[in-house]
Parts: C-alpha cells; sequence; structure tokens
C-alpha cells in the first residue's frame, strides 16, 4: 500500500499491482476535473520555436484578470508545485508550519515545517513567522472563509510573519479565493499559488502561477530563468483562460455532478466530507481494503499514510463511470 500513499496518478503501476482488473482503469486518485478544456481550442502550436516573452506577459495578464488582480502580481509557473519548491528562495520568516492534514509537498517546501492543525492556526498566527496552507483544503476539503484568511494575515504580518495560500482548487471553490481581498488592499502579505491544471483537467501542460507583491515574484523569476514555461502552456493557458463561458458552464456542472457522487457514496454507508466538488473524502475504518477492493476492479482512489481510515475519491466523469464505481461498492 505504501507507494498509493504518496500521490495519485499512478496508474502504469496499478496496471501492474493488479494485472488482472478491467480495462479501461478508472482513476479517481487526483482529484482533477475529469471535463478537460478542449485544448483544440487553443489553435496551432509552433514547436520550433521558444516561448514569447510578450505571448508569456499575455498569458500572466489573462490569468490575472480571471484571479481578479493586476497582472503586475502574477508569475507563471511550471505547475504551482514548483512554486511551492521555490519558496524557499525568498527569505521567508521563520518558524516555518503547514496547516495538517495537507499536500505531502506542503510539509517538504521548507526542508523543515511543523504541522499546526487547522483548528490552532489564530494562536499560531501571534508567533509570527511562515504558514502555508491550502483553501479549500486537499485531502479533506475543509473551506477557509477569504475574510477569516485576511484576518489570519493580518495578525501574521503584525508579528512579522507571512501567510502563504495554495489555491490549487479554488478555481472549483470561485467565493473561496483570497485574491480579491488582496486586490482591495487587504492581506497584503499574503502570498497566494494557483495551479491551471486541476480545474481546466489538463494537469500535464504543467501550468501554475504565484501571486505576490512584484518585489517577491522577482527573486522566482531570477530563479525560473528565461524560458518558465512551454510554448504549449502559454498557448493553451491564455486561450483557456479567456474561455469564460467553458469556466461558468463548468462551475455550474460540477457541484451539481458531485452531488450524484454524494448520493452513490452514501448509499453504501459512507460520509462524504470536503468544500470542493472535484473530490470527496471518506472515512471508514477499512479505508484498505476498500482501495484494494476499489483496484481489483480496475477503479484507483488515493488512501493516505498518515490516516489509514481516509479514502479520497476523485469525482467520475461520466455517468458510466459513476455506475461503474456504484457497482463496485456493492459487489465488492
Amino acid at each position: 500500500m505504501d507507494g498509493w500513499r504518496i500521490h495519485g496518478g499512478r496508474l502504469a503501476a496499478a496496471r501492474a499491482g493488479w494485472p488482472d482488473a478491467p480495462e479501461p482503469w478508472l482513476d479517481l486518485s487526483t482529484g482533477i476535473n475529469p471535463h478537460a478544456w478542449p485544448v483544440e481550442r487553443a489553435g496551432p502550436i509552433d514547436w520550433t520555436r521558444l516561448p514569447d516573452e510578450e505571448a508569456l506577459a499575455g498569458l500572466e495578464a489573462v490569468a490575472a484578470r480571471c484571479f481578479g488582480v493586476a497582472a503586475e502580481r502574477v508569475c507563471a509557473l511550471p505547475g504551482s508545485e514548483m512554486g511551492l519548491r521555490l519558496l524557499g528562495v525568498l527569505g521567508l520568516p521563520e518558524p516555518m508550519r503547514h496547516q495538517s492534514p495537507g499536500y505531502r509537498t506542503h510539509a517538504e517546501a521548507f526542508g523543515a515545517s511543523a504541522p499546526v492543525a487547522a483548528t490552532d492556526l489564530v494562536a499560531e498566527a501571534a508567533r509570527g513567522g511562515t504558514i502555508l496552507l491550502a483553501n479549500p483544503s486537499n485531502p479533506d476539503g475543509r473551506l477557509h472563509s477569504p475574510l477569516a484568511l485576511a484576518a489570519l494575515s493580518d495578525r501574521l504580518a503584525a508579528a512579522g510573519g507571512r501567510l502563504i495560500v495554495d489555491e490549487a482548487f479554488a478555481d472549483a471553490v470561485p467565493d473561496a479565493s483570497l485574491l480579491p481581498l488582496t486586490e482591495a488592499g487587504g492581506a497584503q502579505g499574503a502570498i497566494v499559488l494557483r495551479s491551471f491544471g486541476k480545474m481546466y483537467g489538463l494537469a500535464g501542460v504543467r501550468l501554475g502561477f504565484m501571486v505576490a507583491a512584484p518585489e517577491w515574484l522577482a527573486a522566482v523569476r531570477r530563479r525560473l530563468g528565461s524560458w518558465p514555461v512551454s510554448a504549449a502552456a502559454i498557448a493553451i493557458g491564455t486561450a483557456a483562460y479567456r474561455d469564460e463561458a467553458w469556466l461558468a458552464d463548468m462551475r455550474d456542472r460540477l457541484p451539481r455532478r458531485c452531488e450524484r457522487l454524494d448520493t452513490v457514496l452514501r448509499r453504501h454507508g459512507l460520509d462524504p466530507q470536503g468544500a470542493c466538488p472535484l473530490f470527496r473524502l471518506v472515512r471508514t475504518p477499512d479505508a484498505g481494503a476498500l482501495f484494494e477492493r476499489l483496484a481489483r476492479q480496475g477503479i484507483l482512489t488515493r488512501p493516505f499514510d498518515y490516516a489509514p481510515d481516509w479514502l479520497r475519491i476523485g469525482l467520475p466523469g461520466s455517468e458510466e463511470a459513476l455506475a461503474r464505481l456504484d457497482g463496485a461498492l456493492a459487489h465488492g
């Protein structure tokens, strides 16, 4: 089980681990939108040229408009994971803490970081230092209100500290983002990370963003170098962020699809938790056995080493996929 508790999406390993499982596999292990933005809308991509600086600036500008912030505060990254790995170059104040439970990368971002429960964040903020958290959180889908996060950021700043918010799933929960408040003058010291691939269903594009004051971004840009993201990522990201109708439709569709998932899970005695419509967390004493049972039927989910009674289940992409999960839970 250990290998499956690191991260999701390991379909090749799943096929090797359960060679008799029916094909095609149903991958519910990642929390990535199964309804991907149609990349053909981006038009042709010139693979013969280096990424263009003006095109990169255009991507950052259209992403900034989507986030509700000024373009000068947005830096494109080869995935938000890279943004987490680059936090160490910013000289952030100590002590370093991360909200727990949370992303494995959050614990690794600073080399040494102490876990903090969500209920202890306000008390911890009085100590200053740096606090890193995700909103919505992964894997439990916990949601902090933007006003609560702004107050937390201000409390940290008063003690010489800094708040970092990983908003990888915030596109799916539009009222969750702290960014509009930062643009209006609140939580000015906060640093926010955004992901493209999760909401737009294109994780392979490897595109993300850091949103912060320009002086903070300067150090990140120096470390990234001249061509931080590919020409394909620039073209696809720019076109996708301009596609406001697609985003509005997806924000309407995903919660309704997730209600169908909740109904199926409850039918089988599982209590779905979380505020993000791209995944649900269930807690059950036999989570390991449930993971194995689903895997034998070609359905990959996500267990956790630090919580053996947890299983995260991503949103199925169709009625057929949902019915397959329903049948597997009933006849395992």
